[in-house]
């Protein structure tokens, strides 16, 4: 049957993932290793209605364990109050206000690539308007350009983990580190690119804008068009940069709506494309379609648990044992691709929000198609408490 094999290539897929980043290592090199030449960075700080947040982003990135001559923040403004850009103004940062008939993230990160003075950074990183990037932030990303990357992935983890819904989220961003950064370097793939803390020389980024077609969710797209471009991605597991985690229900609900609205069109859109470049002996152009073809995993859970549901009820020895085994295999690929720390947060209790988060990953199947056609941000600043 045509979904079996789609469930199982999913379930491997990701067992191979989760085992090669076990085994394999990651782009970073030394921080204490010299660098050939400390680089100009540009840090795009896109931001929609984000005047709870920005301030405090903006006071923990000025701390940087970098040349303060060598990097500049650029706060992309959209929609913002008068007072937030009056107190932003007395920062040394640079800020761009944009107004756009309908907001997008890549819309805001596309005029200000166009604003930046020409031959002036040698590095773009791209920074979420709630994201804190560790002080060693930007010399882990120098090392690697001194290495010869030319795009670059950080590590990028929950900033957050006070409400059940913010530890399964950081567990996760968690796991796709994991499977899809780690795991895809060990096996000599491009790392995926995540939406922030993602750098690029200029050129390779303004190339891969250009070309892009999605509302939301534009961070495939740019890996794709990257790759299609001949260039690979590297991934810096000791750079991290602290993001925001969902906190309740309704916020997940909708973004996870955003992010398959884009799966979607993606799957869509790089249908020949991908497959074409597998014949054209672009692996990693290929692989990328691959990734985009897997199903969410709480969809996947959800498909393989009702599979098995089916199996018991109507005594389907087959059924019960694929979706069984299909499951168990599953439930070890996510397992072993957790850190230890996020384990150690969650209780017995919290498990049974794991069900209203399928839930209610299944109900936001149902707005995906306003999701397609608009932007649905998601909302930062609610009360939060730091990771150690």
């Amino acid at each position: 049957m045509p979904i079996v094999i789609y469930l199982v290539f999913n379930v491997l897929y990701l067992l191979l993932s989760a085992v090669a980043g076990r085994l394999g290592k990651a782009d970073d090199v030394s921080i204490s290793t010299k660098p050939t030449l400390i680089r100009k960075i540009a840090v795009l700080i896109p931001a929609y209605k984000e005047d709870k947040v920005i301030i405090d982003s903006v006071e923990a990135n000025l701390q940087l364990d970098y040349p303060k001559s060598n990097f500049d923040l650029f706060v992309i403004a959209d929609s913002f109050l008068p007072e937030t850009l009056q107190k932003l103004a007395t920062y040394p940062i640079k800020v761009i206000t944009v107004e756009f008939e309908q907001s997008t993230v890549q819309k805001s990160i596309a005029y200000a690539l166009h604003q930046l003075p020409r031959n002036t950074y040698d590095i773009v990183m791209v920074s979420d308007a709630d994201n804190h990037m560790r002080p060693d932030f930007l010399q882990r990303i120098n090392l690697a350009f001194d290495q010869g990357w030319k795009v670059v992935q950080g590590h990028r983890v929950a900033k957050n983990t006070n409400t059940s819904v913010a530890v399964f989220d950081a567990m996760n961003e968690e796991v796709n580190n994991h499977l899809f950064r780690a795991g895809q370097r060990a096996l000599g793939m491009s790392a995926s690119l995540i939406g922030s803390g993602m750098a690029f020389v200029p050129d390779a980024m303004m190339h891969g804008m250009s070309r892009l077609q999605t509302i939301g969710g534009y961070d495939k797209e740019l890996e794709m068009n990257l790759l299609l471009d001949g260039f690979h991605i590297a991934y810096l597991k000791d750079a991290y940069i602290y993001d925001e985690k969902v906190q309740n229900l309704a916020v997940f609900e909708r973004q996870r709506s955003r992010w398959i609205a884009a799966q979607i069109h993606f799957i869509k859109f790089y249908f020949t494309t991908g497959f074409a470049q597998l014949f054209k002996g672009n692996f990693h152009a290929f692989n990328a379609y691959l990734k985009g073809l897997i199903m969410p995993r709480t969809l996947l859970l959800a498909v393989l648990g009702l599979g098995v549901l089916i199996g018991l009820v109507f005594l389907n020895i087959p059924i019960l044992v694929t979706m069984g085994s299909l499951l168990g295999v599953l439930a070890f690929t996510l397992a072993i691709s957790i850190p230890g720390y996020l384990w150690k947060k969650i209780s017995a209790k919290d498990f049974l929000l794991l069900f209203q988060l399928i839930f209610r990953m299944v109900r936001s199947l149902l707005n995906i198609k306003a999701a397609s056609k608009s932007f649905l941000p998601t909302p930062h600043g609610e009360t939060e408490t730091k990771t150690p």
